[in-house]
């Protein structure tokens, strides 16, 4: 069938705009003697510039997050049209009742922390002090900016571009369909939870079998960039984004072909959530190859894409879920984690049998090293809170790529999986886990004693 041909102005929206996404969140640059990414100089900047009162909008977010969840809830339960999940308000506050717990408990924290009142173990420099004026300061900002700047990345084509560009090496490498692709680079852009989302919604829609959303949840949901700037800046190795950023990808890479092809995700059938044929077709049109049919489905989502208003609206929203959903908690569950950490001697007893294993591997400071390796699987922030006293950069090095490719923490991508409908539960969620430390850790390590 002839296809309509698309304006200039559409081809140019798509190449200009994405090329700027491109920039800020991909390109390293020299800045103050130091390298980093565009949208990191810019969280950077805006933090100076706020000073203390960003630990002030910290607590006032988390408390507005918290209070408002509260509300929300009951006057739902009394009346379903108000706090409805296709408003924005019902979006940010509708949520379960043990999200809300987190919130409330991200709220005292944040509260008792910023007062120091109660208990010092919460308060202290080491733990929900460290939290507040050091981590999610930073995360204020670089939330700001990477929800502004995001849809970049994810509303002009470029990811439907890459996606065509990947159909024909998805399915016979990762058992996977082509459009898959979308979902991981969306979580790999944007936030592992918002791939989590889509991966859902597909498979929902009969789009994905019961394993293929599994393993795209379990496997391909990854870090965000954001994420992965902010683990990078609080074990202080900005200096090293780009080796750091590519150990954690060909990490990433051998976790991806190994999973999808042991239990417990291949023994999940290949069944679809409706019962129905599944929907999916690849084909591309006879008069396209691959990579023009991908630059024409690239410009037709440029065509389609929202203007000023419509950009500033999904950029609002960006910004909303990760400062409503994301500040609490990280304040809520680092705390705990970091108390457990430095109150008891939790993780030295379970990081123990980890030790001659790093030893054996060369890894310096292989007691510290290892108290770090499972704690990942409760928030994926504290091994990088927990390592960035360390002196040696290359184990700060290996606990920064480890923590990001484990992947699975309860915080937030383990908690969205499950209690979304893909066939993930949580003996299945710590098994994953497990495997994909086993696999990851020997890769970087590896990769760390070639870069170092």
């Amino acid at each position: 069938m002839e296809q309509k041909s698309i304006s200039l102005k559409y081809h140019l929206k798509f190449l200009i705009l994405s090329a700027l996404g491109i920039f800020f969140f991909m390109t390293p640059i020299t800045y103050g003697g130091e390298t980093s990414i565009p949208v990191a100089v810019l969280a950077n900047e805006l933090l100076a510039f706020l000073g203390d009162f960003a630990v002030i909008l910290i607590v006032l977010i988390i408390s507005i997050s918290a209070i408002l969840s509260v509300i929300a809830h009951f006057v739902h339960q009394n009346d379903s049209s108000k706090f409805s999940k296709d408003t924005l308000a019902g979006t940010l506050f509708n949520v379960g009742p043990v999200w809300i717990t987190i919130r409330v408990l991200g709220m005292v924290f944040a509260i008792l922390t910023y007062f120091q009142i109660g208990w010092e173990g919460i308060y202290s420099a080491d733990t929900g002090g460290m939290l507040l004026d050091v981590l999610l300061t930073f995360l204020l900002t670089v939330f700001l900016f990477a929800g502004l700047l995001l849809p970049l990345l994810l509303s002009f084509g470029l990811l439907e571009l890459i996606g065509a560009l990947f159909a024909k090496i998805m399915r016979p490498v990762f058992k996977l369909p082509g459009r898959s692709t979308v979902d991981n680079l969306t979580s790999w852009f944007g936030d592992g939870t918002v791939g989590v989302l889509l991966t859902n919604q597909q498979y929902e829609q009969g789009y994905y079998t019961k394993r293929e959303a599994a393993v795209i949840g379990t496997t391909f949901s990854v870090v965000s960039i954001t994420f992965t700037i902010t683990i990078i800046q609080q074990v202080g190795l900005m200096h090293m984004f780009l080796p750091l950023y590519g150990t954690i990808f060909v990490a990433g890479l051998v976790a991806a072909l190994i999973m999808p092809r042991i239990p417990p995700l291949s023994r999940i059938p290949d069944e679809t959530y409706t019962g129905e044929k599944n929907k999916l077709d690849e084909s591309i049109p006879s008069n396209y190859n691959t990579f023009t049919w991908g630059y024409r489905q690239a410009v037709t989502r440029a065509e389609k894409s929202p203007g000023i208003t419509g950009y500033m609206k999904a950029a609002s929203k960006n910004i909303l879920d990760m400062w409503v959903g994301v500040l609490p908690i990280v304040m809520a569950v680092g705390t705990l984690g970091l108390i457990v950490a430095e109150m008891t001697p939790f993780f030295t007893w379970i990081g123990t049998p980890f030790v001659p294993l790093l030893e054996l591997m060369q890894v310096p400071e292989a007691q510290a090293a290892a108290e770090t390796i499972l704690i990942g699987f409760t928030d994926m922030f504290l091994p990088a809170l927990m390592i960035e006293s360390v002196g040696n950069e290359m184990t700060r090095f290996i606990v920064a790529a480890l923590s990001v490719v484990q992947l699975i923490y309860l915080s937030e991508v383990g908690g969205v999986l499950l209690a979304s409908n893909i066939p993930i539960n949580f003996r299945r969620l710590v098994a994953i886990f497990l495997l994909r430390t086993a696999i990851t850790l020997p890769v970087i390590v590896l990769m760390a004693h070639l870069i170092f």
